[in-house]
């Protein structure tokens, strides 16, 4: 009995230094490869990293992180058959890594960077549209919440817009993969959106921010950037795809089948809207459907689209007023006084379309559109609403400082908001006119609906 515990101490002590000495083996060969990514010498440091990665594959996620690295840089520096044997490594790395740390691998996110690899590859691979689509959609069907990447979501309904025109995907499939894709994003800006209002805030109150949220900062602009862009691109690859010629028969053709659905009746009459649909009557009867069936902010929204197309502005104006007393969600309530803004805009009701801006900004001011909105109008105006050719001009310095705003909070709109706060600029009255005013320092009232006030700048 003793010698057979003597056995079994000394088999599990023999097996503790042997896990000993392969622990430190794999520690000692991931200090060199990790300083060998440091120092960005890769073909040096492939070697220890695949001695670590097949001994201790849960010995530390940097195997992961770094191995990433290395073949990133062995794709790019091979072709031909070596260049697809790392292309189909770097895709098994990612799967031991979810494996070996689920925690830290989320899986929408992996899958999509493995399918957006295959895409960026496809000719190498040989990999279908049909081939591809399947991936990036079972990614995205895997963990929606993940599948965050900009520039995979856009691959994601490009290759279903190549799919649609090869006619291997029919135009129900294209406007509601557009919704997904759409909606998808409008999530991620919001997400972003409403971080950046924080530092924003802390910044309007006077009060610096650290390095770290500086950092924050950068890093949530430079992604509301890749969403703005890429929204742009979605919508360029839709293109007149989803005209009303396609939406109002395909529309008519499944309303039977579901005026029951919400969701249904709620894109339907929200594509019809947005591509300008709105005079046909099925827009009629989608929209009363849809209200009927979940009164909601956004049937309320299109019941006023419906009063304006009647010309019965007022009880427009009540709907759009109730849509955002019904809309809990303030990102999408801020989007909808900025549509309410843009419409009384073009029907020329300055003073109302401005309230409605402002509270948009008030619920999400990292959106700078309202502020050009805002310039846009003064702009307009500065004829009416100044009292002398000099504060007719003067005008336009509130136009710049609105075109300004916009700069300084919407990352997504600083070029060109900066380059319109200086055209506004330059339409109002330069040194020379100040001096001959010899009004520098003053202030001017603004009249008419604009009621504001400038001081003019000393010279």
């Amino acid at each position: 009995m003793k010698t057979k515990i003597t056995l079994l101490l000394t088999l599990f002590f023999v097996g503790m230094v042997s896990f000993a000495q392969q622990d430190e083996e794999c520690m000692t060969k991931l200090s060199i490869f990790h300083e060998y990514v440091k120092a960005k010498n890769f073909d040096a440091a492939y070697q220890p990293w695949m001695d670590v990665r097949k001994k201790c594959p849960k010995f530390n996620n940097a195997i992961y992180i770094d191995g990433e690295k290395i073949l990133e840089y062995k794709i790019e520096n091979s072709s031909g058959a070596e260049k697809i044997a790392f292309i189909e490594d770097l895709i098994k790395e990612w799967k031991e890594r979810e494996e070996n740390f689920p925690s830290k691998t989320p899986k929408g996110e992996y899958a999509a960077q493995a399918c957006q690899l295959m895409y960026d590859n496809r000719e190498l691979l040989g990999k279908s549209d049909s081939d591809l689509y399947a991936c990036f959609d079972a990614a995205y069907n895997l963990d929606k919440e993940t599948f965050t990447s900009p520039k995979s979501l856009y691959t994601y309904f490009s290759l279903m817009v190549d799919l649609y025109d090869a006619k291997q995907k029919p135009a129900a499939d294209l406007f509601n993969k557009y919704d997904d894709v759409v909606e998808k994003v409008e999530v991620e800006v919001k997400n972003y959106s409403e971080k950046l209002n924080e530092l924003l805030a802390k910044e309007e109150a006077g009060t610096a921010l650290t390095s770290k949220e500086e950092r924050y900062k950068k890093y949530y602009e430079s992604y509301l950037n890749a969403y703005d862009q890429i929204s742009g691109s979605i919508d360029q690859k839709l293109g007149d795809r989803a005209n009303c010629e396609n939406l109002i028969p395909l529309y008519q053709k499944g309303f039977e089948e579901n005026k029951a659905n919400a969701v249904w009746l709620q894109r339907a009459a929200g594509k019809m809207s947005e591509k300008d649909c709105t005079d046909d009557p099925l827009f009629f009867k989608l929209v009363n459907a849809y209200h009927a069936l979940s009164p909601s902010a956004s049937s309320a929204y299109y019941l006023g689209i419906l009063k304006d197309k009647e010309g019965k502005s007022n009880e427009a104006i009540a709907f759009y007023e109730e849509a955002i007393k019904l809309e809990t969600d303030n990102f999408k309530k801020a989007k909808l006084n900025n549509r309410i803004g843009l419409k009384l805009k073009a029907k020329g009701n300055y003073g109302r379309a401005r309230s409605f801006f402002r509270e948009a900004l008030r619920l999400n001011p990292s959106d700078g559109h309202p502020h050009l909105s805002i310039a846009a109008m003064y702009a307009a105006s500065a004829n009416s609403c100044g009292d002398t050719n000099f504060n007719k001009r003067a005008v336009f310095w509130l136009a710049a400082d609105e075109a300004r705003k916009a700069a300084s909070q919407d990352p997504t709109l600083r070029k060109a908001a900066s380059q319109t706060a200086e055209n506004y600029l330059a339409k109002a009255p330069t040194k020379s006119d100040i001096f001959s005013e010899n009004n520098g320092g003053q202030v001017i009232k603004i009249g008419c609906w604009i009621g504001a006030s400038v001081t003019v700048p000393k010279i």
